[in-house]
C-alpha cells in the first residue's frame, strides 16, 4: 500500500524501527518501564531454593537457628533481584 506524508510518524524513518526515548513504552512494558511480572518470574527462583533450602534445614533436625541465620540472606538477594529486574537497572549496559 502506499502511505502519504502524513501517515508517518515523526521518529519513524523508512526501514527504522521507532525509538522509546521519548517516554513511549516497547510492547509488553508498561509506560514506567517497570516490568514488574518478568522481575517476580526472575527472583522466584532465588526464594525458591533458599526457602527450599531451610525447610531441609529444619526437615532433617539441625538446629533450627542455621535455618534463621539463612533467611535474611536469602531474602537480600531476592529482593535485590527484583529490584535490578523491575527497574532495568542493566538496560544501560
Amino acid at each position: 500500500m502506499a502511505q502519504s506524508a502524513g501517515d508517518e510518524r515523526p521518529d519513524e524513518k523508512a526501514g527504522e524501527e521507532p525509538s522509546f526515548e521519548g517516554g513511549d513504552a516497547p510492547p509488553g512494558v508498561d509506560s514506567s518501564g517497570r516490568n514488574r511480572k518478568w522481575a517476580a518470574l526472575f527472583a522466584l527462583p532465588f526464594l525458591l531454593l533458599g526457602v527450599g533450602n531451610a525447610s531441609l534445614i529444619l526437615i532433617w533436625g539441625i538446629n533450627p537457628l542455621w535455618a534463621f541465620a539463612q533467611l535474611p540472606p536469602i531474602l537480600f538477594t531476592t529482593v535485590l533481584t527484583y529490584m535490578v529486574f523491575r527497574t532495568d537497572f542493566l538496560d544501560d549496559r
